[in-house]
């Protein structure tokens, strides 16, 4: 099917939907960076997708959706694959809102300049703006975030206080509303975000079902914590975050020290003295943190045993886990999860 067939059979749809008396409920247009994260895109426009008709035939009535481009040339994603531009950028008006993905960092300032035109123009007219992944990147470049509050991925954290001054982006949150400006972490939390769109438009029992059928359990709150690093392990020192991130990866089965810093390629006793001005910690000490805080995010989880979350966060048995879970909060994991509230009853 050549691309102007797309385009008549959305619209063909569209009105089809508009003669049966339905107007969508929420529009949302996107604008796509280069090298966008396929993912982030992919699980917003799937909520939407289904939230926007009864059963999966994905016809645009209660929802309507466009990627709108400078150019109409194929936007290629982080992981090879293109999507092509439904419409050029008109009147920022036409949608409830316009969320921009973004990508990876290194293609941020390559950002065509009648993109970010479009967005100043639809900040002006009130139209609000959805950072979504290093989306937040391209906002506050674009000058639109200040005064607001920033969502971006503890894994970004870093390179957003590299690159900007003056707004320290908030790290432990999976998506955070702002009065016209909604910044999220990306990833799974894009699909969590657009179901608190849906809610707000069309209601929870549609937000559900797109979540459902997803193999989404439940909607999360913009409060959940993302499932990263600790934020007091916040650094700028190459060396200590390129750790940190290989600490991340091996949780279940955490490297010793002398492994790591063989990854490295540094000398143990360098690592060490780079944790210590960083962080004032050891690197062991570090670990320990990110395992904790891994634990207490698992621990909000009921379907999960204590023992599952021992194995998953490296301790070497349960009893090990216990010991230096209470060593550090103050009370067994038991009572923690039993204190804290699940994902469910925040709703």
């Amino acid at each position: 099917m050549r691309h102007d067939d797309v385009i008549f059979a959305s619209t063909l749809s569209e009105v089809t939907a508009l003669q049966n008396g339905s107007t969508p409920r929420l529009r949302i247009g996107f604008v796509l960076a280069r090298r966008f994260t396929l993912s982030a895109f992919a699980n917003f426009v799937d909520v939407l997708r289904l939230a926007a008709d009864e059963g999966d035939r994905s016809r645009p009535i209660h929802c309507s959706w466009k990627v709108l481009s400078a150019s109409m040339n194929p936007v290629r994603s982080s992981c090879g694959v293109t999507i092509q531009p439904d419409e050029r950028l008109e009147d920022p008006r036409r949608f409830d809102y316009i969320v921009v993905v973004g990508g990876l960092i290194d293609e941020i300032e390559k950002l065509n300049p009648e993109y970010v035109t479009y967005l100043r123009r639809a900040a002006e007219l009130g139209v609000p703006l959805v950072g979504v992944c290093t989306g937040a990147f391209i906002l506050h470049r674009a000058g639109l975030m200040q005064g607001y509050h920033c969502c971006v991925s503890w894994f970004h954290h870093a390179d957003f206080l590299e690159q900007f001054d003056g707004l320290v982006p908030i790290s432990d949150q999976i998506f955070i509303v702002d009065r016209d400006r909604l910044t999220c972490s990306g990833g799974a939390s894009s699909a969590h975000l657009a179901a608190f769109l849906v809610d707000r438009h069309i209601g929870r029992s549609a937000a559900r079902k797109s979540l459902h059928i997803m193999i989404i359990d439940e909607a999360m709150t913009g409060d959940n914590p993302q499932p990263g690093l600790p934020m007091e392990l916040t650094t700028r020192d190459p060396l200590v975050r390129k750790a940190l991130i290989r600490m991340q990866q091996a949780m279940d089965d955490p490297l010793t020290i002398a492994e790591l810093a063989r990854g490295l390629q540094v000398s143990r006793r360098k690592l060490e003295r780079h944790f210590h001005k960083a962080l004032g910690l050891t690197p062991a000490e570090a670990g320990t943190r990110m395992r904790l805080a891994q634990a207490k995010f698992m621990l909000r989880q009921p379907e999960l045993t204590i023992t599952d979350i021992a194995t998953s966060t490296g301790f070497c048995d349960l009893s090990h886990f216990i010991r230096v879970f209470h060593d550090r909060e103050g009370l067994t994991p038991e009572v923690f999860r039993k204190q804290v509230p699940s994902p469910e009853a925040l709703r």
